[in-house]
């Protein structure tokens, strides 16, 4: 219960509003297949833009379904971090046009093609399509390098409340997602850069700013969740960011997600005078081999000192743990667990590595999967492979960490209960192993 809007939609319909072309959105966060179907067969859109990830793929393709066996006459165009790698699938599926890399231009030359202006199919980079049962790849589109010409996604197109009320509800306060930047230029093999590539673009920091105060001056909402992947990554950038907010007087409540080698002091100052109040640290490890092993580029240490440094200036601190990597042992488990006991984050997250296809980790395990799956009724998520143990061997090691980290945070009281939940985590993993 954690809903974000589709930014990616949002910029894409507003760049179409921009450029002479109405659209409508269709916001499913908080609708059902069925009232999507009954939609699309009432407005029957000329062309549907659909995003697609590991999340909505399969939801995707019994939308694709329903509209072929309907005969209606609508374009579907698939655009997501999941069309890429698996864009022959798709088209065999029934999509007649896959967008990679970034939508805002592609779409705009695609509706201009349906409606038989513009360039010809032929001529419209980063698609592929399908003819005389043929797939045919098109030239990659090159990156927008001035991202503030994009216009202010559209969010009037949806109802914003909505997830106001969900965010208040469940947790207490409101948030709206901002972007400030596209892409990453960092190397992690179990990232997917399947829609910006290795690139590093961003909008000035005035433009945010101005941003804000637009949100602030349309909405009523408590925290920006800035989507970026690496937001302190540009030192002058956050200087400018924090002066500008210095300067209109903004007053704002902000969340982050970086990385420790891209933090110091001053950076963390800068944070907190500009209204941040949570930062993830990627880690991913306490072992410094999976670090390595991940191309993380990172060191330990850093982690857990940034995490303590973030605390210190008033602020929280989380971070992201994946247990199961290649190569990962018990030795390594332990070398996490006690990671996370030295640096005592605010807020964490376990998950089990799995490989995205088009990654490096994919490339590295891909002859080491356990089984084959349907490609229709799978996503790489349920992909596993031949690990140092099982994966329920990992599945009772998340349930130890979790237990004995919590032992470290509880009141007294509770302690013997979580000793005994950690106890039989511990018999599970070394039944598993």
């Amino acid at each position: 219960m954690k809903p974000y809007p589709p930014l990616g939609i949002l910029y894409i319909s507003a760049y179409l509003e921009q450029n002479g072309y109405p659209n409508q959105i269709f916001d499913s966060t908080f609708s059902d297949l069925e009232s999507l179907q009954k939609y699309i067969k009432e407005y029957t859109p000329d062309v549907i833009g659909i995003y697609t990830n590991l999340m909505t793929k399969l939801n995707v393709l019994r939308i694709i379904q329903f509209i072929k066996s309907n005969h209606l006459p609508t374009k579907i165009i698939l655009g997501g971090p999941e069309v890429r790698n698996h864009k022959e699938k798709f088209l065999e599926h029934g999509a007649d046009i896959i967008v990679f890399g970034e939508g805002e231009e592609t779409m705009l030359e695609l509706v201009a093609y349906y409606n038989n202006a513009g360039k010809l199919l032929n001529e419209i980079s980063g698609i592929a399509y399908t003819l005389n049962d043929k797939v045919i790849v098109n030239a990659e589109r090159e990156l927008k390098k001035d991202l503030n010409e994009l216009p202010l996604p559209g969010r009037q197109q949806i109802d914003l409340q909505q997830y106001f009320d969900v965010w208040k509800n469940k947790h207490g306060q409101s948030v709206v997602s901002v972007s400030t930047m596209r892409g990453c230029p960092y190397d992690c093999k179990w990232c997917s850069r399947a829609v910006y590539g290795q690139s590093y673009r961003r909008r000035s920091a005035i433009a945010v700013a101005e941003e804000i105060e637009w949100l602030q001056k349309n909405y009523s909402f408590d925290v920006i969740w800035f989507v970026d992947d690496v937001f302190t990554i540009n030192y002058p950038w956050l200087r400018d960011f924090a002066n500008e907010i210095s300067k209109k007087q903004i007053k704002v409540r902000y969340e982050i997600i970086t990385r420790a080698d891209r933090m110091n002091e001053e950076i963390v100052a800068l944070l907190k005078q500009s209204g941040c109040y949570r930062v993830w640290i990627g880690a991913e490890s306490g072992s410094q081999k999976i670090i390595d092993a991940m191309s993380r580029r990172v060191k330990v240490e850093q982690v857990q000192h940034m995490i303590q440094l973030t605390q210190k200036n008033g602020m929280e601190a989380g971070t992201f743990i994946m247990l199961g990597y290649p190569g990962e042992t018990e030795e390594d488990i332990s070398e996490t667990l006690h990671h996370l006991k030295t640096s005592n984050p605010n807020h964490y997250t376990l998950t089990v590595a799995y490989p995205i296809k088009g990654t490096p980790l994919y490339s590295e395990v891909e002859s080491n999967f356990i089984n084959q799956l349907p490609w229709e009724t799978s996503t790489d998520r349920d992909i596993d492979f031949k690990r140092t143990y099982s994966r329920k061997y990992y599945d009772y090691a998340i349930r130890w960490i979790y237990n004995e980290v919590a032992i470290q945070k509880s009141k007294p009281l509770k302690v013997p209960y979580l000793k005994l939940k950690s106890s039989i985590a511990r018999i599970g993993m070394m039944m598993a192993k």
